[in-house]
């Protein structure tokens, strides 16, 4: 008798645990636990798409279920029942309608830096020996001068009247250093070249840079613009330039180098820094080039503005990317999102993408240089741009969601949050 008892027991207990096992992988016990506890959504979005259905959707009702149907904004509530029975709560933040319009333009991009950057140093021969000033005074690949005897710099040819008029008169120059985030100061004695009987200061120095990129959005009411979707890096020290200030203008592509794996493709473009400028350039940031634009973008298309995605709102599944391949013609192209992160603070690498449009990778091979920045868009909502290549695999690459480059163009998506703390 004992012995049936304890069977019966065990039966029970396998039973209760098998049904606790099972519970979680049940549909209805699924799409609960799929609701969040926190909803941030756009105005203009409908809410029966940004939440689950629970149970028969009958069965669920929601306080307030007007304020989200309607225009409101600011911090709601929204409870599902069952019944008469409140199950779970969820605070939503409803933002007000943000409409961007997406680039896709080919654009020439010319930085120059915060002072004079140092990117390398050399030797100066001298009647002597062989000296390298700035060595000696301890002056780094990397450094940015900023002041050379109390006088700011901010070109290269400014450099050399300096040393040269120091050298003359046989003393060392104070140079005003920034390196991170200190500022130092170095003394350099300029040496006399014994070839050319200039003064020199061994260093290799720099003031700007140059290349292409794809725009990825602007603003048409503040002006403000986005582009590129990464940080502009300087090609000697591999470090972000801190810059004074920059242009863009409009270029015109011309071929294209296939990209095949360990061999990333590139866009070829020509552009002229003093034709078809478009607008300063103000910010070099992790998440793309920032400035404001002073001419018309629409290149003879009706630029029509479309609303953002959140980074929780962007699915797996097909999207569209919209960029250039031969002159200034944007074009969209089919790719897939193939995951998506969502993201409650900025990150540069939010999505993977693949391309899957037959004609752009019969012209390019996929992602390429120059590519970057390209908008992405997804159900009619501007979601992010494309940012890296795969190396190995130049059908896919990383992107970066379009929030966080609208936050360092100065565009505050959650300003009603603002407004109702």
């Amino acid at each position: 008798m004992k012995n049936k008892v304890a069977a019966l027991r065990i039966a029970i207990g396998l039973c209760l645990l098998a049904v606790l096992l099972a519970a979680p992988l049940t549909k209805p016990v699924q799409s609960f636990l799929s609701i969040p506890k926190t909803l941030t959504l756009f105005s203009n979005n409908d809410l029966s798409d940004a939440l689950p259905v629970f149970g028969d959707g009958e069965a669920v009702e929601a306080i307030d279920q007007e304020a989200f149907q309607g225009q409101s904004t600011g911090k709601q509530e929204l409870v599902y029942t069952v019944g008469s029975i409140p199950v779970k709560k969820v605070a939503v933040d409803v933002l007000s309608d943000i409409r961007i319009v997406p680039g896709g333009h080919s654009v020439g991009v010319k930085l120059h830096t915060l002072g004079v950057l140092v990117v390398g140093h050399h030797q100066v021969r001298t009647a002597e020996a062989s000296v390298s000033p700035g060595e000696d005074a301890a002056i780094y690949t990397g450094d940015i001068l900023l002041k050379i005897d109390e006088k700011e710099i901010h070109r290269m040819e400014e450099v050399a009247p300096l040393i040269e008029k120091a050298g003359k008169a046989g003393k060392p120059v104070s140079i005003e250093v920034k390196r991170g985030s200190q500022t130092l100061t170095a003394e350099l004695n300029p040496a006399l070249d014994d070839k050319d009987k200039q003064y020199r200061m061994g260093l290799y120095i720099r003031d700007s840079a140059a290349g292409i990129g794809t725009m990825t959005f602007y603003d048409p009411a503040s002006k403000n613009y986005g582009a590129l979707g990464h940080v502009i890096s300087d090609m000697d020290t591999q470090k972000p330039i801190e810059i004074h200030d920059g242009t863009i203008v409009r270029s015109n592509v011309t071929s294209i180098q296939k990209g095949n794996n360990g061999k990333p493709g590139e866009k070829l473009a020509e552009f002229s820094m003093n034709r078809n400028y478009i607008g300063t350039i103000t910010k070099n940031s992790p998440f793309g080039i920032f400035g404001k634009l002073e001419s018309d973008m629409r290149q003879n298309e009706e630029a029509k503005a479309l609303p953002i995605a959140l980074s929780e709102e962007v699915k797996k599944g097909p999207a569209v990317i919209r960029t250039v391949v031969d002159g200034e013609k944007i074009e969209e192209f089919e790719v897939e999102i193939v995951n998506s992160v969502p993201q409650d603070h900025p990150a540069t690498k939010g999505m993977i993408i693949k391309v899957t449009d037959k004609r752009l990778l019969a012209k390019t091979g996929g992602i390429v240089q120059g590519m970057s920045g390209s908008p992405i868009i997804q159900d009619g909502k501007l979601i992010g741009a494309v940012t890296h290549v795969f190396v190995n695999d130049p059908t896919s690459g990383y992107g970066v969601h379009i929030e966080w480059m609208l936050q360092e163009a100065g565009i505050d998506i959650y300003k009603s949050d603002k407004k109702a703390s």
